[in-house]
């Protein structure tokens, strides 16, 4: 059973209907059925959004049972291939076949969002197939086979795909691991005739990829630039931890990026040979979820991949080999601009296991055992331990092993102490068993995972079904509905799975293995660094283990009074839109979308303050620690600690960010939790904890990563880009080292009580409530809190670099074959400039094209050049249309040259009409998508209870959007990019 990925989705239904762009070759988008019945819209002539409000999103109706069986299909085993072997309930909501070829497929209908259709393609063969000789192929190939194929001409592909409304490189693409290769397609308003169409491409790509001297040739240099691109410092880490966990292994020395050597040696033929090895429809496995009929999805995948036939016999895997028990223990590296890290992992044979229930129930103990150190791991380094950051994970790794790892970042240099320290907690887990309320406390949070799961089943979007899939097939494992998982859970708890002897026995389980090896990276070399490590693998830890600290129990009545609930003074509906805007006595505002279109889940976002415009702009602050230190700081009495116990088992959140023109805190809740997540946020405001350990764990974490910054280009972007583009504002970007040095827990509360305590509030409560329940929980938390002084004084210039006439200069210390080139032209910023943001939006995307194929398709000179235009909604300017290109260092003029030629064109003509069709309609589909989930909504609206602008903006987005012509990307884009405004960056190998 594949475990779901707890991380959090925006997905999409319906809402902007007005955006449905035309396929090319058709008179208008084939209609696709709804998932349950909607209101009737206003004509699109009549609105500039259709009803904002999400709607509803489920399965779409079907003419028969969707858990039934399909009809038989000639020439179709429809047997649930997937579950031989396992006990698990079937989720019949998938349905299976294999052709009489061998290829396998899993279809399923999904009407999240409605009319998209997801496609993956998965070969069951990787970099782990590869000889030695044949290093990258596999990654080789699938380059070549979106280059061109037995449907498609060279190059062709990624138009053929925005015709049909995808974006290539997020709803088409694909990727390479040790184990698998799998191509993906995201296909929007998805018609039969559409889909068909790219169930055949995607069956020539697989069969007949254009393996020739032309095309190979064309391709090389873009892999090539893709290897060159890559961080070196952490490639560099990531091949040593390989070659040491996995020694005598092939994974050692098999990432899927290749060699230089094999890929400047690749021939037509011997990379034939490759794919007709392992590109076979016995290896292969189509799968499907989508607002369709599977029936009709199974037929066209018997249509268009059934004539499929391999080359040759069908080879035997590859044997991945097991963990060895006499290679070397440990292993150094040296990597300056890396902080010190310790990475340890117990090895064990991977081997395939049926998925049965049981199975499972025996892993969620051992998950909870791993989940429990990690947890006394993370408390002792809050404390201030000699590690900022330690953890435990259990994991199946390319088939070749089963790990638990553990990972340490030590405090400073200090590598010894840290991993001792770790060590020490491990061993004292293993000699003596958890209390009863820390596995209880675990198991909430696990239940609580699970249980939401059920909960927003409904909305699961079809792309995230498709990938689960792809990973449980990687795994050779099954996938489940969410109810079963849950139930397979709850049956373990009350078959009293999770007790302290069950827990005892399953931490010493996962800490044993046919080998222990660990490595280590320090700054400066380390001559007796692998003797120090085996020996700090093998010290005697016990004396070091600290008692556990009992902790009694916490509850929401203890948290700080906030006072009687406010007042509700004025209530307006923006119908339209279905948003309410209410103000409370105390002069809380809150913007109130209340839907069921995202079932369980209910989107949080308080704003305060005046974010950027707040903070000092002339001279450096404490602001940068704000991430770290301002949610782990606490709340009253309580520390974060206490806080986790607190929120145990419940759907809550905290997190902080600093906006345009409000600091904000956000949250992900669910119907019976977030009320006291409005609770837990007010007290936030009104009773911070000061505590000084998150301060100096956020101090020792950003100071370990200064000499990383010049490491690459990338770092070096990272760390001065955003700084260079506001004209050295200290608002933004990387501060100077010095001045995270002189942060103290003193000046961090100097900087941030007045901040939390003043400025005018807007809460906004986007998702699964009742509207009136909603502003009774608000009265009950933001609204009962003291009024609030305002924010008075000037709001700070916003500035950007001057034209220069050679580029700017910044030098890193990575690869010599290494450098970025950045160009930037000014724009505008502020919510009345709404429709000249959405041109230069789709200008960006036009341009962002033409650089693709100018650079990566033609000259192979950058993997992934990237262009954007940044509008700060909040703020009067500071906006920017932005090029970056990581290139080779002699390729840097190019680039320039390439964006200011691409600039030129731009502003000197019209884009043709195929041109703006196909840039257009992926961006429709997009926009659509999003626009029907409520971050979508939370993200365009916020700040509208103080700026109505905001909301016109809304109003008028999906007109505006259909409206814009080639003329009124000319205007502004000969505005706008204008050759005398531009600032030019180059990052380049710093001389030696």
């Amino acid at each position: 059973m594949a475990f779901p990925s707890r991380a959090l989705r925006c997905l999409a239904l319906p809402v902007l209907l007005g955006l449905a762009l035309p396929v090319i070759g058709q008179s208008a988008p084939v209609p696709q059925p709804a998932p349950t019945p909607q209101p009737n819209p206003a004509p699109a002539t009549d609105r500039a959004v259709p009803q904002g409000m999400p709607v509803p999103a489920s399965v779409a109706p079907a003419a028969t049972d969707p858990l039934a069986p399909l009809p038989p299909i000639p020439g179709v085993d429809q047997s649930a291939w997937l579950y031989k072997g396992s006990d698990l309930p079937q989720d019949k909501m998938w349905k299976f076949g294999r052709l009489a070829n061998g290829l396998r497929f899993a279809v399923r209908r999904n009407g999240v969002p409605p009319g998209q259709v997801a496609v993956r393609v998965r070969i069951d063969a990787g970099s782990l197939n590869e000889q030695a000789s044949e290093r990258g192929f596999a990654h080789l190939i699938e380059h070549l086979s979106f280059r061109g194929s037995q449907h498609v001409p060279d190059g062709e592909a990624k138009r053929i795909w925005q015709r049909l409304g995808a974006t290539f490189g997020s709803d088409s693409n694909a990727s390479t691991t040790p184990t698998q290769t799998v191509y993906q397609l995201d296909l929007p308003g998805a018609t039969e005739a559409g889909l068909d169409e790219s169930l055949k491409i995607l069956s020539g790509m697989m069969a007949a990829p254009s393996l020739t001297a032309q095309s190979l040739n064309a391709e090389r240099p873009v892999v090539l630039a893709e290897r060159r691109e890559q961080p070196g410092p952490q490639v560099r880490y990531a091949d040593k931890l390989r070659q040491t966990l996995f020694a005598g292994q092939p994974l050692a020395e098999r990432s899927p990026i290749g060699q230089l050597a094999t890929l400047e040696a690749a021939t037509p033929e011997t990379v034939r040979a490759f794919h007709d090895r392992w590109y076979r429809p016995e290896r292969a496995v189509v799968i499907i979820s989508g607002d369709m009929d599977p029936l009709l999805l199974a037929k066209l995948v018997t249509k268009n991949f059934g004539g499929w036939q391999g080359v040759g016999a069908n080879p035997a895997d590859p044997d991945f080999g097991k963990p060895k028990a006499d290679a070397p223990v440990a292993g150094a590296l040296v990597e300056p601009s890396m902080p010190p890290v310790v990475a340890m992992a117990v090895l064990r044979p991977w081997q395939y296991q049926d998925d049965t229930a049981i199975f499972n129930q025996k892993r969620m103990v051992d998950m909870v055992a791993a989940r429990l150190i990690s947890r006394r791991l993370e408390n002792r380094a809050r404390a201030g331990g000699s590690f900022l950051q330690a953890s435990v994970a259990l994991d199946d790794v390319s088939r070749s092993a089963n790990l638990t790892t553990v990972n340490v970042v030590p405090l400073g240099d200090n590598w010894e102490v840290a991993l001792k320290d770790v060590r020490a907690v491990i061993a004292d887990a293993m000699a003596t068993p958890p209390t009863q309320g820390e596995i209880d406390r675990e198991l909430a949070d696990y239940d609580a995972i699970l249980r939401n799961q059920v909960e927003t089943a409904r909305v699961e979007a079809g792309s995230k079904q498709a990938d689960d899939m792809v990973g449980a097939l990687d795994i050779r494992e099954t996938v489940t509905a969410p109810e079963t998982s849950y139930q397979i859970l709850r049956q373990a708890i009350d078959k009293k799975m999770f007790t302290p002897a069950t827990v005892l026995a399953s931490t010493r389980k996962i800490f044993q293995g046919t080998a222990t090896r660990a490595l280590v990276n320090t700054r400066t070399a380390q001559p007796d660094a692998v003797a120090k490590l085996t020996a700090a693998l093998k010290a005697d830890v016990r004396p070091l283990a600290e008692s556990r600290r009992r902790r009694g129990a916490i509850t929401f009545a203890q948290l700080p009074k906030l006072g009687k609930p406010g007042t509700v003074v004025s209530r307006e509906k923006v119908d339209e839109l279905g948003l309410e805007k209410v103000t409370f006595a105390n002069g809380v505002r809150l913007l109130l979308l209340a839907n069921d279109g995202e079932t369980g889940r209910v989107y949080i976002r308080v704003r305060f303050g005046r974010g950027y415009d707040a903070l000092p702009a002339t001279r450096e602050s404490p602001a940068w620690a704000a991430d770290l230190a301002l949610v782990a700081g606490g709340i009253g009495k309580f520390d974060q600690g206490d806080l986790d116990r607190l929120t145990a088992g419940r759907t809550m959140g905290m997190d902080f960010d600093i906006d345009d023109d409000a600091f904000a805190f956000n949250a992900l809740s669910s119907p019976g939790d977030y009320a006291d997540n409005l609770k837990l946020i007010a007290a936030k405001l009104i009773a911070p904890r000061w505590d000084a350990a998150p301060v100096n764990r956020a101090k020792a974490a950003m100071l370990a990563g200064y000499d990383g910054f010049d490491s690459s280009p990338d770092g070096v972007l990272g760390h001065d880009l955003e700084r260079l583009l506001r004209g050295g504002d200290p608002r933004w970007g990387t501060p100077p080292r010095e001045a995270v040095m002189a942060t103290t827990p003193e000046s961090f509360k100097a900087l941030w009580a007045p901040l939390l305590a003043s400025g005018p509030i807007e809460v906004s409560v986007f998702g699964d409530v009742k509207a009136d329940d909603a502003i009774k929980a608000v009265a009950e938390s933001l609204g009962a809190i003291p009024a609030r002084p305002p924010v008075v004084g000037p709001v700070p210039p916003i500035r950007f670099p001057a034209h220069v006439d050679t580029p700017v200069v910044r030098t890193h210390t990575g690869p010599a074959d290494q450098a970025a080139a950045v160009i930037a032209w000014p724009t505008g910023g502020g919510s009345a400039g709404d429709q000249v943001r959405n041109r230069l939006d789709v200008l960006a995307q036009v341009f962002a094209d033409r650089l693709f194929d100018r650079l990566r398709s033609q000259a192979g000179a950058s993997y992934s050049p990237q262009v954007a235009s940044q509008w700060p909604i909040g703020l009067p300017g500071g906006g920017r249309m932005i090029a970056i290109g990581m290139v080779a260092p002699d390729k840097v003029d190019f680039f320039l040259a390439t964006a200011r030629s691409i600039a030129a064109d731009l502003a000197s003509k019209p884009i043709d009409a195929d041109e703006l069709q196909r840039i257009k309609r992926p961006m429709a589909q997009r926009l659509a998508r999003m626009a029907s989930g409520n971050m979508f909504w939370m993200q365009r609206l916020g700040g509208a209870a103080y700026d109505p602008q905001r909301i016109e903006a809304t109003r008028r987005l999906a007109k505006d959007f259909v409206s814009i012509g080639p003329a009124d990307l000319q205007a502004v884009a000969a505005k706008y990019l204008r050759p005398d405004t531009d600032w030019t960056l180059k990052v380049v190998p710093r001389a030696k």
